[in-house]
């Protein structure tokens, strides 16, 4: 698939590390960067400060929720095009369809554990 600039946005510092942990063991060929603000990352998108291959994206964030965030990227010209993986801790089938409809590439319920992580970044970013 050839991702290798990977953007997390998710306002849980946690898993930021546990993320970067995880992509780290699987190749250190990945570049990534996370972002804990969603209108920052949607600013820096737009501006080119960031430019991912594929951004990986919470749902339950304050001030703009993942679904404010992923409609504003598929309305843009310059950012509909970079797929967006929703990964949150939810597994409603309700909101799994919703975000797909609203452009989500794919969706992804957040792990328990780590070695469950790696395994699940390993198929999509192989």
């Amino acid at each position: 698939m050839g991702y290798r600039n990977i953007l997390l946005i998710d306002d849980d510092q946690d898993d930021h590390e546990i993320f970067s942990a995880a992509v780290e063991k699987i190749s250190g060929a990945f570049t990534y960067s996370a972002r804990s603000n969603a209108i920052e990352a949607l600013e820096q998108l737009t501006s080119d400060l960031l430019k991912p291959d594929l951004i990986f994206l919470d749902l339950n964030m304050p001030v703009m929720n993942g679904q404010e965030f992923l409609i504003a990227v598929k309305k843009s010209e310059k950012l509909k095009n970079i797929p967006v993986i929703i990964f949150s801790t939810t597994s409603n089938r309700a909101t799994i369809q919703l975000t797909k409809e609203l452009g989500a590439f794919d969706f992804i319920t957040k792990p328990d554990k780590f070695d469950s992580l790696v395994l699940l970044l390993q198929s999509v970013l192989a």
